[in-house]
């Protein structure tokens, strides 16, 4: 990120600009000192801390900032944690810049909010319930300002069409920065009850140990993602001709999910799904995979046998679920004649009902040694045509709805066969893969 566009550079020297008359009326503010450094210096300390082992940003110091300060100098508060904490990649006088002005006016605007709203009073007076409307409209003027910010940013520095910049942003972090805000203001009203600040401090040691908590699930869920792009890459490199079909297959299944109204958790383990659904292939040996003739009956037992490896190969990740049953029996079909165990209508596990049609479908619109692409239309008139015989027609039926939505735009996966070269032998009917 060395070369930044002049236009992001520009945008950064507005925002901090915008910062910097935010604090001009700060020799004016009639505030002890003493508060506003010591929030400084903690919000400082505290930020280093979990940008080094969380990764993360830490913001109930600084909305108690925001409850307990003029706006003035709750926007001084987080300008030393800028300048102190070390930045890892260029241009890092920029990134400090960033890191300045952006927090700066979003804690200048949560302090007027909470000040317009009379949250002064009812924090000095632990007014409760009183005191959570202005904190709570405190907190969704931060919100507003960071993630307006932070959208603004990407589309200057042409990460994201504009159209797309604060697309879901203030969805997603609405409600991680309401939690820090609850954190806030409880240090707050301690801050302003006979304990003092030190009473204050222990409001940190929770949000600490929650901080931990979600450090540690996004570090498993990263570890998730490592290991199935590990498989994926081991079986594209071993089956040239399908490179990229699982991340395809995954990404239809998702369609499908979705269209069924299926919850988040569930989509998620779809898509491992449809990614490792040929991650038994890994135990087929190569020259059948790459295979441009007819397979004789032998190699095609061979090959059958793949569901079995893959469903070996992943049978000890718990993370999986459901995923395992999908990638044993993504074959199946629904008149039983499928394989490796022949089982026909629901006993086929949903999710391998899913995982079928989206295999077929990228398989029938993706070029590959054995056959050529067809266009999506017909791979949709051959799905449907195979519906309640080979494929579930509910998965059909929201596999086209989903496409009529959002279109599909598939890449072809290997070179044109060679001109006279013989197809190899197909799943009848589906064009599905071997």
């Amino acid at each position: 990120m060395d070369a930044v566009p002049a236009r992001a550079r520009g945008y950064v020297a507005a925002v901090a600009l915008s910062a910097v008359l935010c604090l001009l009326p700060l020799p004016a503010t009639h505030v002890p000192w003493g508060a506003p450094v010591l929030l400084a210096a903690l919000y400082a300390a505290c930020e280093h801390a979990v940008r080094r082992r969380f990764g993360g940003t830490f913001y109930p110091v600084l909305l108690a900032g925001a409850f307990l300060l003029p706006a003035p100098a709750a926007a001084l508060v987080p300008v030393p944690a800028a300048l102190l904490c070390p930045v890892e990649h260029r241009p890092a006088l920029l990134r400090r810049v960033w890191r300045a002005a952006q927090p700066a006016l979003a804690v200048w605007a949560a302090a007027r909010t909470h000040g317009a709203l009379g949250g002064e009073h009812a924090v000095v007076g632990s007014d409760f319930p009183s005191a959570l409307l202005p904190a709570g409209a405190a907190v969704l003027a931060f919100c507003l300002v960071l993630t307006a910010l932070d959208g603004g940013l990407r589309a200057a520095a042409g990460l994201v069409p504009l159209r797309r910049a604060w697309r879901g942003q203030l969805a997603r972090s609405l409600a991680p920065v309401a939690v820090h805000g609850l954190a806030g203001l409880m240090m707050a009203v301690l801050w302003r009850s006979p304990y003092g600040p030190v009473a204050a401090l222990l409001v940190l040691l929770p949000m600490g140990v929650s901080c931990w908590v979600f450090a540690q699930y996004h570090r498993e869920r990263a570890a998730h993602q490592a290991t199935i792009r590990a498989l994926v890459q081991a079986v594209d490199i071993k089956d040239g001709y399908t490179r990229g079909h699982s991340e395809r297959v995954g990404h239809a299944s998702v369609l499908i999910a979705r269209e069924l109204g299926m919850d988040d958790d569930r989509v998620e383990v779809l898509r491992f799904a449809g990614i490792l659904h040929d991650v038994g292939k890994l135990g087929v040996p190569t020259r059948l995979l790459r295979k441009e003739g007819p397979l004789t009956p032998q190699e095609r037992r061979i090959i059958e046998l793949h569901p079995e490896y893959g469903h070996e190969m992943v049978r000890g990740i718990s993370f999986l679920g459901e995923a395992r049953a999908a990638i044993l029996h993504h074959h199946e079909r629904l008149d039983g004649s499928g394989y490796p165990y022949g089982l026909a209508g629901s006993q086929i596990p949903e999710c391998a009902r899913i995982v079928a049609v989206a295999d077929a479908f990228d398989a029938m619109t993706s070029t590959r040694c054995y056959s050529r692409a067809r266009p999506v239309e017909a791979a949709v008139a051959e799905l449907e045509r195979c519906a309640g015989a080979h494929f579930d027609p509910r998965m059909v039926g929201a596999l086209v709805r989903a496409l009529r939505r959002t279109g599909w735009h598939p890449a072809v996966t290997a070179d044109e066969p060679a001109h006279g070269a013989p197809p190899a032998e197909r799943t009848p009917s589906t064009g599905a893969p071997r």
